[in-house]
């Protein structure tokens, strides 16, 4: 599972103060003005969340992929002819959708001239649902906006401090004019953090709208990563890194985290087909080199082929997307998998051609001491290796040993969740937008996806995805070993140095 691994959601926020903050015996929850349960401090919540990504084979619909990038022209009655059905043609990179009933469709499939190869679709849980609550926000108006300092839940959001967001905003540079869309699964379209800057959704899930409309009890992941991204600096709750960039949700999961390997490929199609400048890609899973798979009906299956052709077929989307003007980013993962030694699974999408790759920091223990903290610690659960990580992000961690309870900012609340990642979560019934903390590369793709943007703001738009890759390179702060090293790739996102940058 490549998206976040712990999640606590935010309720009744007070007054947040400057930077005072007061420690307290961990034992006594009774009273956290958020609301937390005791109950939520034990397993429930410390417990691992990821567990195997559940990589399961499809085994009555097929991805057929051309030899080069054009199906063959009488495809759907060559595929009839195999006993199959094409559902959907991707003719822009050569890749066709079918159904079949009969077992031996993808060697029938196979032979048809202008076909490279026919494998099934996987299902695949891009990110795990967990229990959630959600918090009706409070309003404080204090600073002008583009300090930050009047969006009441800003104080809590250590990532943008340590990527410095708050200095590249008041550069001028905060996304205008660039799309980014954001695949995940489902949005609260109507966040007040959020609405102003949707210009448009789409759902590749079937039966489900792009709406989240998951159980009173979820939380909304694809609302988390979005609000990271281009949450509007509106003083009403949090902001993201971009926030006057446009976004696109395109729902390529289900509101329970799993999808089809086929849904995130027509996301990636459709985003470019719109003209999205950066698409987020806070989600994947972890696909065995050694093809073997679960089908749908539990039987064990081996295809040594399977993984190798998936990625070639997911290639020839993150190809098409970024030679039309798309930068790609993707999380790296939440396994603590180290890619120079494993070499037993390939990750998707952040394995594919074109697809910039993020691993996560995160502080421990931040709300004890806020202002000398290391914000670029490596957090504990990310995915590491070289050349697997690209850069690195705040993604969050929750690595504090105890639970200990602080009052920081006005808000009383345990250590290690104020090292996680806060922004948009849930719509209450009333209409008032929700907070949620969570934490996983899921989170640091989303702040690296925001810095994009800006950077291609400030250049005007319509920026080469190598051009995007290389300006970010040079604008890192390189932590770890110099140059590039296994756990920050080329170094942690910057953005002001990234605005910086002469065009």
């Amino acid at each position: 599972m490549f998206s976040s691994r712990k999640f606590l959601p935010l309720l009744g926020l007070g007054l947040l103060s400057a930077f005072g903050c007061t420690k307290e015996n961990p034992s006594p929850t009774a009273g956290l003005n958020n609301g937390v349960d005791a109950s939520l401090s034990s397993n429930a919540l410390l417990r691992d969340a990821q567990a195997s990504p559940g990589f399961v084979l499809r085994s009555k619909q097929y991805i057929i992929i051309a030899t080069g990038d054009q199906l063959p022209a009488n495809i759907e009655a060559q595929a009839t002819a195999a006993n199959g059905k094409v559902t959907s043609q991707l003719r822009e990179v050569g890749l066709a959708v079918a159904t079949s009933d009969d077992p031996n469709f993808a060697a029938k499939a196979a032979k048809i001239a202008g076909v490279r190869s026919v494998v099934h679709d996987f299902t695949y849980q891009g990110f795990e649902p967990q229990p959630n609550r959600v918090m009706e926000e409070t309003s404080i108006n204090v600073n002008p906006p583009s300090t930050g300092d009047s969006n009441p839940l800003f104080p809590l959001q250590w990532g943008a401090t340590a990527i410095q967001a708050p200095a590249a905003w008041n550069t001028g540079n905060q996304g205008q004019g660039v799309l980014v869309a954001d695949l995940d699964g489902g949005f609260e379209l109507k966040h007040p953090d959020l609405v102003d800057n949707i210009v448009g959704s789409i759902s590749f899930v079937p039966g489900e709208s792009a709406q989240f409309s998951g159980p009173a009890t979820s939380s909304s992941h694809g609302t988390h990563t979005a609000g990271t991204i281009a949450a509007a600096d509106n003083s009403i709750g949090v902001i993201g890194i971009a926030p006057k960039a446009k976004l696109l949700l395109v729902k390529v999961l289900g509101d329970g985290g799993s999808g089809s390997f086929s849904w995130l490929i027509q996301g990636i199609l459709y985003a470019t087909q719109q003209h999205a400048d950066v698409v987020n890609m806070s989600l994947g899973a972890a696909v065995p080199r050694n093809g073997k798979y679960l089908d749908d009906a539990g039987n064990v299956i081996n295809d040594t082929k399977a993984t190798q052709e998936l990625l070639v077929a997911l290639s020839k989307a993150t190809s098409y997307a970024t030679k039309n003007g798309v930068t790609l980013i993707a999380s790296a993962g939440n396994d603590a998998n180290n890619g120079n030694q494993d070499k037993s699974v390939a990750h998707i999408p952040a394995d594919a051609t074109g697809v910039i790759s993020i691993s996560a920091t995160a502080p421990i223990g931040w709300a004890l001491a806020p202002l000398t903290a290391n914000l670029d610690r490596f957090a504990s659960y990310s995915n590491y290796g070289t050349p697997a990580i690209t850069f690195a992000a705040p993604g969050g961690d929750f690595a504090y040993p105890t639970n200990e309870i602080v009052t920081f900012r006005g808000q009383r609340q345990y250590v290690w969740a104020l090292d996680m990642v806060l922004s948009t979560g849930r719509v209450s019934s009333a209409g008032q937008g929700g907070y949620t903390w969570m934490a996983g590369t899921s989170m640091a793709a989303p702040h690296a996806t925001g810095v994009a943007a800006l950077l291609i703001g400030k250049n005007g738009g319509d920026m080469d995805p190598a051009r995007v890759e290389a300006a970010l390179r040079a604008s890192v702060d390189d932590l770890g070993k110099p140059g590039r090293d296994p756990y920050y790739g080329y170094g942690r996102v910057n953005a002001l140095r990234a605005v910086s940058q002469p065009n």
